[in-house]
């Protein structure tokens, strides 16, 4: 399976590259800005599938910046999506709970009505909207909360201030589930591969590890993990304001992803494990 990955140096990018020969394109490679250069790169490699791991994720800095994160969010998957829809081949694109407006407490199902809060949340769901249009085997897989040893991520901010201060005041009403980038590359390969052979599998699917937790606890277990003596103070998100509102709810129910793939909703603690080991194995990037 000859696989084309737009992306190279994010945290889903990285841990598709550790697990299978995929061609994964960098930013200077193909321009994320231009649909048109993203629908030629699919053409130039003529993959067996394309996984789109590239993104705008600038959440706050979309709010004044909406026009370049549909671009990259919206035009250009969606051009990605023809491009593959013409070829005949899949074409799995990452999403996000930001599609969701986190009201309630209940875990959003992949059908539930969108509505996105802010900019960032508006440009991914106009690149699910594109991708749909495509009208191609497609899987969308909608995640929340990426961490991995890569990259700019909430553990390794937690590392670093925790290890700075003995107490840190963090988010307690924003409730989702950390999902670990490396259990995403593994769903992008599978469906990949499922879908060639099983077109009608396309659709709209979650990911998100267990159990769900708010950021507070979050970094909790990741003090109690890393052996850091670190107080966590939970306060509500107004007392922490931010350009982009985030969802008070990110759960999302992960049962049609494990029917259609087979593959278990992962436990997002045994994940930070994997991550904190690895940082304590070698130098990572900042």
């Amino acid at each position: 399976m000859r696989v084309l990955v737009f992306g190279r140096t994010g945290q889903v990018a990285r841990e598709l590259q550790r697990r299978a020969p995929v061609v994964a394109l960098a930013r200077d490679e193909v321009d994320l800005t231009d649909p048109k250069d993203c629908a030629e790169a699919v053409r130039a490699e003529a993959p067996d599938v394309v996984i789109n791991a590239a993104a705008y994720t600038a959440v706050d800095q979309a709010e004044t910046d909406e026009e370049t994160a549909t671009l990259v969010n919206g035009a250009a998957p969606g051009a990605m999506a023809k491009a593959c829809a013409d070829l005949g081949i899949p074409f799995v694109h990452i999403s996000t709970d930001y599609v969701f407006d986190g009201a309630g407490d209940e875990p959003f199902l992949p059908d539930a009505p969108t509505a996105p809060l802010g900019a960032y949340g508006r440009s991914k769901l106009a690149g699910e909207e594109a991708v749909r249009a495509a009208g191609g085997p497609h899987a969308i897989i909608r995640t929340s909360w990426v961490v991995s040893a890569h990259g700019k991520n909430f553990v390794k901010t937690m590392l670093r201030l925790g290890a700075e201060r003995d107490r840190l005041t963090i988010v307690a009403d924003q409730i989702g589930g950390p999902t670990p980038a490396a259990d995403i590359a593994v769903l992008c390969l599978a469906a990949a591969e499922q879908l060639i052979e099983a077109p009608e599998k396309s659709g709209t699917y979650h990911l998100s590890g267990a159990p769900d937790v708010s950021w507070a606890d979050f970094a909790r277990e990741i003090f109690a993990q890393a052996g850091i003596t670190c107080e966590v103070a939970d306060i509500p998100s107004s007392e922490f304001p931010t350009p982009a509102k985030r969802p008070g709810n990110s759960r999302m129910d992960n049962s049609a992803t494990v029917a259609a793939f087979g593959l278990p909703r992962p436990d997002w603690r045994n994940g930070l494990a994997d991550i904190l080991r690895e940082l304590e194995s070698k130098p990572q990037d900042a």
